[in-house]
């Protein structure tokens, strides 16, 4: 093996840990629902998940290069990486 694919599978190992737990996939759906951004406080809300448990679960799907956050001000608004979905995980979405 290479590098390069040494360093694809490393991605995909993370990616697919990443998954590996049902509130991270439940908050793939809602942002896969939702089609757009949304405030962090909000996702948490519709999952019923507390603020240190939801962003646990953030920061697992940003390192995994799932999703990406911005902030404005005092808010933050994740939104999902359809670049990885698409290159490392064809259909996955369609499927949830």
């Amino acid at each position: 093996m290479n590098i390069k694919q040494l360093e694809e599978d490393e991605i995909r190992v993370q990616i697919f840990k990443a998954l590996s737990d049902p509130a991270r996939l439940e908050i793939i759906r809602v942002l896969r629902d939702k089609g757009d951004e949304m405030g962090c406080g909000e996702i948490g809300d519709n999952l019923e998940l507390s603020k240190s448990t939801v962003s646990y679960h953030f920061k697992i799907l940003r390192e995994a290069g799932l999703t990406m956050t911005r902030r404005e001000a005092r808010e933050k608004f994740v939104t999902l990486r359809y670049d990885t979905f698409n290159k490392y995980l064809t259909n996955f979405l369609d499927s949830l």
